[in-house]
């Protein structure tokens, strides 16, 4: 921990309990995600403060496509794990508009137990536009709940899609619910996120024995052809698997708890949780040096002034939309290489 004292909202974060510390969460939450230059620096002080008291974590990642339960699950796991002395943080993206930018936020509604225990904490947030179904401050936010002491963070993503894989970007296990009958194989089998889960989880298989039993063997078959994610030393480890439960009945939890036991186990031992969060830490540096400058072009007067006639060339078909890019990004860098030589 650092030397100097800590300040209001980090002392509530370590040491306050019950009330308090929810609120200090989720007012460092709320800091992390204002977009304000003023609490954009307040908050990149609290992330360096609260830097040592992370990473002890579990980072579990839930993803599925709607209507497959993940809500249900996750309330019923977080109910099952906090009977067995853990606390449990669930970070729940729910999807924004593309009409008015709003959010439901719904999943504190519909994990009303959850919701309500003293030891867990439920964060919703929207996802802005954000690919992948994971808000853009959702890494942050996880590092608050592992400061807070919170040894298990969920993840709960908007769905599944070639773009949805951004969570198994920053969890430790990446853990996709598919339903027994959920079409046929290639709408089940979508290799871009397959390739992509540690753990397949066929949630309400009570409501068709035969059907989940089907799509287990099919899913645990295409696992095999996509090459067990296509790392030798893992496939030596840990073989992705399929299982079958039912949340709402919290039937098989406690083999579905062994196996993500299992899998944490093993890749503490031979070093591949360490290696994967400092690929995970290099990742998110550049993603945010990549946003932040995407948001410095878009700002720059010069391109705001020169971007209206070229999209206006583009449009008439008079420029080719590659040529477009490359003009104004030239113009963008000569404008600041202009400024570091004035």
């Amino acid at each position: 921990m650092a030397s100097k004292p800590l300040s209001p909202m980090g002392t509530a974060l370590f040491s306050g309990n019950g009330a308090v510390q929810r609120r200090a969460m989720a007012k460092a939450i709320t800091l992390l995600e204002s977009t304000r230059p003023d609490h954009r620096l307040a908050a990149d002080d609290l992330l360096t403060e609260i830097l040592p008291l992370t990473g002890q974590s579990l980072r579990l990642g839930i993803s599925g496509v709607p209507g497959v339960g993940k809500s249900t699950f996750i309330e019923a796991l977080g109910l099952f794990l906090i009977a067995h002395g853990h606390r449990v943080a669930v970070l729940a993206v729910d999807p924004s508009s593309s009409v008015s930018g709003g959010s439901i936020l719904g999943d504190k509604t519909r994990m009303e137990q959850l919701s309500m225990h003293e030891r867990a904490y439920i964060r919703p947030s929207p996802s802005s536009g954000t690919l992948g179904g994971v808000a853009e401050k959702t890494r942050e936010a996880m590092l608050v709940c592992e400061a807070a002491g919170y040894d298990i963070v969920i993840v709960e993503t908007v769905g599944v899609g070639q773009s949805e894989t951004a969570v198994a970007g920053m969890t430790d296990m990446y853990v996709l619910l598919q339903l027994p009958n959920a079409g046929d194989d290639l709408q089940a089998i979508k290799k871009g996120v397959m390739e992509l889960a540690d753990l397949v989880a066929i949630n309400k298989a009570d409501l068709d024995v035969n059907a989940a039993t089907r799509a287990q063997a099919q899913i645990t078959s295409s696992l095999r052809l996509l090459g067990f994610h296509g790392h030798e030393e893992a496939q030596a480890q840990w073989h992705p698997r399929v299982m079958q439960l039912s949340a709402l009945k919290s039937q098989g939890l406690d083999s579905f708890w062994s196996a993500v036991s299992e899998f944490r186990d093993l890749g503490q031992a031979n070093g591949r949780f360490a290696e994967k969060r400092r690929q995970q830490a290099t990742a998110w540096m550049w993603e945010r040096i990549q946003a932040g400058l995407k948001q410095e072009f878009a700002a720059d007067a010069a391109v705001q002034q020169a971007l209206g006639p070229t999209m206006g060339q583009v449009l008439q078909g008079q420029l080719a939309a590659s040529t477009a890019a490359r003009r104004l990004l030239t113009l963008f860098a000569q404008r600041n290489s202009g400024d570091k030589n004035a």
